[in-house]
C-alpha cells in the first residue's frame, strides 16, 4: 500500500485546510486509515480515524468538532477537513493505513502499518 498527502499550506488562524492522502496498491474500502500529526519537539499524535468496516470515525478530543474524517472510495481518497485552525495545530500530519486494526488499536500510530510521507499544516495568528 502506497499512501500519497497533499493539501498542506500556511494558513490563519480559523481558517479551514482539507487535507487528501489519495491511496495505491490496495482497495481503499478495506483499509483502516487514519491521521496523525507531529508538532516540532513532540511525538506524534493521534487526530483521527476510519474503519474500513462500518466507516465509525474516531477523533482527538483536541479536534473533536471541528476536524472531519471523511473517505471517497470511488477515488480511493481520504480526506481531513480542519475547520476553525488554531496555532496548535501547526505540524507535519501523516496519513497511515491497515487493514486489520482492531478497535482499541485505532488511535495506535504504531499498529498501522501503512504510512504517507507526511505535508505541512502551519497555523499562524
Amino acid at each position: 500500500v502506497q499512501l500519497q498527502a497533499s493539501g498542506g499550506g500556511l494558513v490563519q488562524a480559523g481558517d479551514s485546510l482539507r487535507l487528501s492522502c489519495a491511496a495505491s496498491g490496495r482497495t481503499l474500502s478495506s483499509l483502516n486509515m487514519g491521521w496523525f500529526r507531529q508538532a516540532p519537539g513532540k511525538e506524534r499524535e493521534f487526530v483521527a480515524a476510519i474503519r474500513w468496516r462500518g466507516a465509525g470515525k474516531f477523533y482527538a478530543d483536541s479536534v473533536k468538532g471541528r476536524f472531519t474524517i471523511s473517505r471517497d472510495n470511488s477515488k480511493n481518497t481520504v480526506y481531513l477537513q480542519m475547520n476553525s485552525l488554531k496555532d496548535e495545530d501547526t505540524a507535519v500530519y501523516y496519513c497511515a493505513a491497515d487493514p486489520d486494526l482492531i478497535f482499541s488499536s485505532l488511535r495506535n500510530s504504531g499498529a498501522y502499518n501503512y504510512w504517507g510521507q507526511g505535508t505541512l499544516v502551519t497555523v499562524s495568528s
